[in-house]
């Protein structure tokens, strides 16, 4: 399909459109967008659909965390074997291989201050080819997937001249 980057955009971005509304967007037939999506499922593209929450609007009082962690990889095995230990802990929300100063960057879901301290101590730190964790709690977000998280209201950004 000529179409499919363009269908992966719209749905990134609003994964609520409905067949309808994609079909009216792309000019293409409901059908052939209905198996395209499949399709895309299918072939693990898509791979989930997600809600964009402002917890900061909420009582909610769980933190987020990013901890940048280094490790020592074991010849033969590089990366992925260490990732995989990372990433099957339920409290890993999302886990990156990183170029530069650390190795991997390991998002957490959001917990309770004490929780995120004892994961980095008696889970994350713990595994042998961990050589060290730095950790940073997300104090405010601003923009998030490409939405704001802010008062939209005048453009504060300083003008440019030539």
């Amino acid at each position: 399909m000529e179409n499919r980057e363009e269908l992966l955009k719209l749905i990134e971005t609003d994964s609520r459109l409905s067949i309808a509304e994609l079909s009216r967007m792309l000019d293409m037939d409901q059908a052939a967008v209905e198996a395209e999506i499949a399709a895309l499922e299918e072939e693990n593209i898509i791979v989930g659909y997600h809600t964009l929450v402002n917890w900061d609007k909420t009582d909610d009082d769980h933190v987020e965390a990013i901890i940048e962690v280094k490790v020592n990889p074991q010849r033969g095995k590089g990366f992925d074997s260490i990732a995989a230990k990372i990433y099957q802990f339920e409290e890993v929300q999302a886990l990156y291989l990183m170029s530069g100063g650390y190795d991997f960057n390991v998002e957490l879901k959001k917990a309770p201050m004490k929780e995120i301290a004892r994961f980095v101590s008696n889970k994350l730190s713990i595994i042998e080819e961990v050589q060290s964790t730095t950790t940073h709690v997300i104090l405010k977000k601003y923009k998030d997937h490409g939405t704001f998280f802010v008062e939209k209201g005048k453009d504060k950004r300083m003008a440019v001249q030539e």
